[in-house]
């Protein structure tokens, strides 16, 4: 990627360190935000040579009908988001007298479920590894305890043993936006996790490490490791691979409390997520999975 001019850059810099510094966001959110930023810099550079922050709202209106043009809505929201706080953040500073994003307007909304999965499926999803060996049993603590708590999957690989209350059956996580949050294990993923500890941990650590899941290598996995992970599994398990994404399991793991009875707000907690509107897509697909049992099973459905 062309790198902006240096006035471009420090824009992009002042306006980074300033969010970085207000809600303490994860290096890949602000990685997002850069990019957006960046493809925008690089467009005006182009086009007319414009700095970033005297662009007008009729040209930042043509770039957004331009990127419209091949991208999908949810894209299009993310960059929108991005271009609305970054002009608001120069307005607060004083560098714009006026916000040129408050005149694009907002992509169509698509409703999009997150898949998820069966309770079956997940129990054979479970069922996959093969716990004989080393590695399966270790991808079978991995899998019970990504279940068993809804931990998204780059949470899960950089779990530490600090981290693991195994007397109390909870872990903490350091989540998005560096906030902190307990949640449950279950005797179920204790139990492997546990075994895991004794039968496998002790063979893969060649060098000290405190990250509770190590490769043959000793060290912590990658999120795109486990991905294979669990797509190998998965095909095992003969679940089709259209319905697995790195975070399937998390999605069953909300859907699958909210189908017990699960209050949303506790859910909502356990993801970790800042806001409920973001928990509440689940219980479309609760509801979904009911009116489907009712179809099948009601005599009068």
């Amino acid at each position: 990627m062309q790198v902006p001019t240096s006035a471009h850059n420090a824009e992009i810099d002042a306006f980074i360190d300033d969010i970085w510094l207000q809600d303490g966001l994860s290096r890949n959110t602000l990685e997002a935000y850069r990019r957006d930023l960046v493809l925008l810099s690089r467009w005006l550079e182009n086009t007319d040579n414009t700095p970033i922050q005297d662009v007008s709202a009729d040209t930042l209106a043509r770039y957004f009908s331009e990127l419209s043009a091949h991208s999908k809505p949810s894209s299009q929201r993310r960059v929108l988001s991005t271009l609305r706080r970054f002009f608001r953040h120069l307005l607060q500073q004083g560098k714009i007298q006026r916000d040129p994003s408050l005149e694009l307007g907002t992509p169509i909304p698509v409703e999009r479920f997150p898949r998820t999965l069966t309770e079956a499926q997940v129990e054979s999803l479970l069922a996959a590894p093969e716990i004989d060996s080393v590695f399966g049993l270790r991808d079978r603590a991995m899998l019970e305890t990504l279940y068993a708590s809804g931990l998204r999957v780059s949470e899960l690989v950089n779990l530490k043993l600090g981290e693991l209350d195994r007397t109390q059956g909870l872990v903490r996580i350091t989540g998005k936006g560096s906030k902190e949050r307990l949640v449950p294990l279950g005797e179920w993923a204790l139990e492997w996790i546990e075994r895991y500890l004794l039968e496998c941990r002790p063979r893969l650590q060649i060098n000290p490490d405190e990250h509770v899941f190590l490769t043959r290598f000793g060290g912590p996995m990658t999120r795109q490791m486990f991905w294979l992970v669990i797509k190998q599994h998965a095909a095992v398990a003969g679940i089709p691979r259209e319905m697995i994404s790195p975070h399937t399991i998390r999605h069953a793991f909300a859907t699958h409390l909210l189908n017990h009875g699960a209050d949303l707000r506790v859910v909502q907690l356990l993801l970790g997520h800042a806001d409920i509107s973001t928990t509440q897509i689940y219980t479309h697909v609760a509801r979904e999975r009911l009116r489907q049992l009712h179809s099948r099973h009601h005599p009068r459905a």
